[in-house]
């Protein structure tokens, strides 16, 4: 389809897809198998100017934003669903940053992100708070001119690879949710450590680490905001960030469906290609047209993102929700086309199924996903 991309963003799709080709797609299955972080693919999309596509030109960016993101999310996805997450995942971090740093917090942090030197993790998830954010334990004491952090963050991705980390912490607990704020904390900062490296089903070319603060001081000047915003700065971020989420899974899922296809034209059974067998035509059918709504959807997703628009929620959630589910279905499939091969490491489906699975689950599972499309729908009909 023609999703009347401008110049600018058909070069930021075709140059990701370059990268995804070339570079990501050769080393996937090594970086997967090791549990390695691809700091050598890194360093390429840095060279590309591939961190910068969604931050101001001020700032060092291209000036594009949630649209340009989930291009290029989609197509680095595309090679491989963990290796992306070094792009996607800074950009999960730096929307805090985006949203709501004033200029001097901007100026400081930005230039670097864009220019790929320095990563971004955004730390909200603990052990008993993860879709329910209320239930955030990490504390923010304010102490003269700095906070003082305790507590732990699990499950962050960029975890102990990223240098920039913004940081959901309690600085009032009697408020609720309302008594969270939001910090900019560097890596190098005494006090902050991370755990074990996790050892996970899939995007295993992702770091997911605890990040701990310890009696972590930081600066006054690094709070986002002001105090009691935190839960907002977090919201505010998914509306944002969940279309990328969506994007990761379209591009894992196309991969899905080329490689079906591809291995669909070469496996004969009974004395024809399997392509010619009707059953598996629909299933290459349905994979196709399911993929190519979800993509629909996430665009006009980010376009209404970057429009501005103020009531962003629901259709953020349901490009997530929808594209995610698809991008399960589809690899689920593809595993089934190649039948027995399909299940063997040494094919890419069975660790594209693998990759798949995590979209349904970070950023608020699909069921939370339902829940903000439906309170919406509610409100919008109490409105009316």
């Amino acid at each position: 389809m023609d999703y009347l991309l401008t110049e600018e963003q058909e070069m930021i799709r075709d140059l990701c897809r370059q990268v995804a080709e070339e570079k990501i797609k050769p080393v996937a299955a090594e970086y997967d198998e090791k549990n390695e972080f691809p700091w050598e693919i890194v360093k390429v999309m840095a060279e590309s100017d591939i961190f910068g596509v969604y931050i101001p030109e001020e700032y060092g960016g291209m000036g594009g934003g949630v649209l340009e993101m989930a291009i290029a999310t989609e197509q680095l996805s595309w090679g491989c669903g963990g290796i992306s997450l070094a792009f996607a995942a800074t950009g999960l971090g730096t929307y805090p940053i985006l949203l709501y740093a004033d200029d001097r917090q901007k100026s400081k942090y930005l230039p670097e992100i864009a220019a790929g030197k320095t990563l971004a993790a955004f730390c909200i998830t603990e052990a008993e708070a993860g879709s329910d954010a209320g239930g955030i334990k990490t504390t923010a004491v304010k102490d003269g001119d700095h906070y003082i952090l305790n507590g732990t963050k699990q499950w962050i991705t960029n975890g102990g690879e990223a240098g920039v980390y913004t940081v959901i912490a309690m600085t009032d607990k009697s408020k609720g949710p309302r008594g969270a704020s939001a910090f900019i904390v560097e890596k190098d900062t005494p006090g902050l450590s991370f755990g074990k490296k996790e050892d996970k089903l899939g995007i295993r070319g992702s770091a997911t680490r605890e990040v701990i603060f310890t009696d972590c001081r930081i600066p006054k000047e690094n709070l986002l905001g002001k105090e009691g915003l935190g839960f907002i700065v977090a919201m505010k971020t998914f509306d944002h960030s969940r279309p990328g989420v969506a994007a990761q899974a379209v591009g894992i899922a196309q991969r899905a469906l080329d490689e079906a296809v591809r291995y669909s034209h070469e496996r004969r059974q009974f004395g024809n290609t399997i392509s010619s067998f009707q059953g598996i035509q629909w299933m290459l059918a349905d994979m196709a047209t399911q993929i190519e709504a979800s993509r629909a959807l996430i665009y006009s997703a980010a376009r209404m993102v970057d429009s501005g628009a103020k009531n962003i929620a629901k259709i953020s959630a349901m490009s997530k929700m929808y594209a995610s589910d698809v991008a399960m279905q589809v690899t689920t499939d593809a595993v089934q086309i190649f039948g027995g091969y399909g299940y063997m490491k040494e094919y890419p489906v069975e660790k594209l199924m693998r990759d798949a699975k995590i979209t349904q689950i970070y950023e608020g599972t699909n069921q939370i996903q339902r829940s903000v499309i439906a309170s919406a729908l509610i409100k919008e009909g109490l409105s009316k």
